[in-house]
């Protein structure tokens, strides 16, 4: 008995129709609503708040009598006003560096060894330490740092200034231990746990395969490390640095607690002085007059500025090479 079966003609080059899931669904529509009414809400946000800085720091500036970007007092009180940034953007940013340079190093460390080298019976224990860390008030820090630190970093910096006075820069001539310095020191011990923790969880997202690849291969553990696991969790790393660092810029109440501020840049890190843009605003919004709110908004407009700016340039770094954003094929 002959059978004739017609075959199934279908063009060259031509994909067989997968049945797609229906995008008419009521919950469907609902969560495609919320997810972009909450994308143009945050947007909404931000540049609401940006015209608000932008507006009362014109009526500030207007009113300045000196240089905004380069004068280096803060009288807001009097008629004429006078205040300048330049002291606050020296500190802020030079603190932040130093916090960023002592903490990421040690956080990918301590996030490699929590990982790839630590028993679990250990590594489970200093994980959950390092996110209870990561929850510490600020304030608490602070209290830690003018209690506790500034009088233990007296013989640092009287050896660092035995070491490398010659530079100017690391030279210490006495007196509390209040200066940038140690508000870096302070920085970067707030935010380890959170450049710790983020780093940590991109660490075990490194496929096994590539792992035991390598180790395949006859790789050493610091090979696989070198070769396989820092080469992806790179994204990763800076996003957590970058966490940490807007952490950094905008810290309020630990530096207050520690620095003596003062509108002199010095040329040494280790002697007090300098000032930063959140520990300004702290200082001194309470009892600023209209005029002077004004102007500490100009300042923190500054602020919000360089966090737009940091922001963009740490996704255009990871947008540079796309193995680094997770675009390659």
């Amino acid at each position: 008995m002959k059978t004739d079966i017609e075959p199934t003609s279908t063009s060259a080059g031509s994909q067989p129709k997968v049945p797609t899931r229906s995008t008419g669904r009521a919950g469907d529509k609902i969560f495609l609503g919320l997810s972009r009414g909450s994308g143009i809400a945050l947007l909404v946000i931000m540049a609401a708040i940006a015209v608000f800085l932008a507006y009362r720091a014109a009526i500030a500036i207007s009113k300045d009598e000196a240089n905004f970007l380069t004068a280096f007092e803060w009288s807001t009180g009097s008629t004429p006003m006078r205040f300048g940034i330049a002291v606050l953007a020296f500190g802020t940013v030079v603190s932040s560096i130093i916090a960023m340079v002592l903490a990421v190093p040690i956080a990918v460390g301590i996030a490699l060894f929590i990982s790839h080298y630590a028993p679990r019976r250990l590594a489970t224990p200093v994980a959950y330490v390092i996110d209870l860390l990561a929850a510490v008030p600020s304030i608490v820090y602070g209290l830690w740092g003018a209690l506790f630190l500034v009088p233990h970093l007296t013989g640092l910096y009287t050896w660092m200034d035995d070491t490398l006075g010659w530079t100017k820069v690391l030279s210490y001539q006495g007196g509390a231990a209040r200066s940038l310095f140690t508000v870096g020191i302070l920085l970067a011990i707030m935010i380890l746990p959170i450049v710790t923790s983020v780093t940590r969880e991109v660490f075990r997202q490194v496929p096994k395969t590539h792992e035991e690849a390598a180790l395949a291969l006859g790789a050493t553990r610091w090979e696989v490390v070198r070769m396989s696991v820092l080469p992806f969790g790179r994204s990763g790393i800076i996003s957590a640095s970058m966490l940490g660092l807007g952490r950094a810029l905008g810290e309020t109440m630990a530096v207050a607690t520690v620095l003596s501020p003062s509108y002199l840049i010095n040329a040494s890190l280790l002697d007090p002085g300098g000032g930063t843009f959140a520990q300004n605003i702290a200082s001194h919004f309470k009892e600023a007059n209209g005029n002077g709110r004004d102007a500490l908004i100009a300042s923190g407009l500054v602020l919000f500025v360089i966090t737009l700016l940091v922001n963009g340039a740490a996704r255009m770094i990871i947008a540079r090479r796309k193995e680094y954003s997770g675009t390659a094929a």
